[in-house]
């Protein structure tokens, strides 16, 4: 490794911050990026694990910098790489019909990101090592937006951020604070479109609870604000 990339990011010399530290065991520090545009001009050039050789284009975010909630999921998908954008297929239109319920705007009251920014041959799972090397980057956009509630949708997004590895039926729709922020799991809209039923107790039932709840917690920080 280069003394100029093991050196990275610890001045403000440009043509230093131009550089990316390749392997992904090099901390990015908190503080790196002034705004998203710089951030997402590095994940369009980052090679920190294998992802970025294969992919179209870095998905980085989408919504209001400003946001109140922030919600995550795990990696793009195939429209999301063709894109740049998360959350623009199937899942993604789900997605705005559940938040549109309790009349959450994406464009307006939501940023939405993902733990990996390039998407994983064949819709996989993303690597431990692949969500520790992209981490930083999600790091820093949870910095930028500093949204009061955190989303986290599906078990991937749980782990990848807060290191729980439990089941995401088992801890959907709880609160958890985690640096600030009021995090809460909840389905991944790709569960619900495989289990379209809508009776009690059903997932779509309990997501129905879940944003509801998100919806009333919302509201009282508004107020309180």
């Amino acid at each position: 490794m280069s003394s100029e990339q093991l050196s990275l990011f610890e001045e403000s010399n440009s043509d230093q911050k131009e550089l990316i530290p390749t392997d992904s065991k090099i901390p990015i520090p908190s503080g790196t990026y002034g705004n998203m545009v710089e951030l997402a001009q590095h994940c369009n050039q980052c090679h920190r694990c294998e992802l970025g050789n294969t992919r179209t284009h870095a998905v980085v975010g989408r919504g209001n910098l400003e946001a109140q909630i922030m919600v995550i999921g795990e990696a793009p998908g195939q429209n999301e790489d063709e894109t740049g954008l998360p959350f623009v297929g199937r899942a993604g239109q789900l997605l705005e019909k559940i938040l549109a319920s309790v009349k959450l705007d994406t464009e307006k009251d939501v940023y939405i990101c993902n733990i990996n920014k390039c998407r994983p041959p064949n819709n996989r799972v993303p690597t431990n090592e692949e969500m520790e090397a992209c981490k930083p980057y999600l790091l820093e956009q949870i910095r930028l937006v500093a949204p009061k509630i955190i989303l986290l949708t599906g078990a991937t997004a749980v782990k990848g951020l807060l290191g729980d590895k439990r089941g995401i039926t088992k801890i959907r729709g709880t609160w958890m604070e985690w640096e600030g922020h009021l995090c809460m799991p909840i389905f991944h809209p790709s569960y619900l479109l495989r289990n379209p039923s809508r009776e009690v107790n059903s997932p779509k039932w309990l997501m129905w609870q879940d944003i509801q709840a998100v919806r009333a917690k919302y509201d009282e920080i508004c107020h309180n604000s």
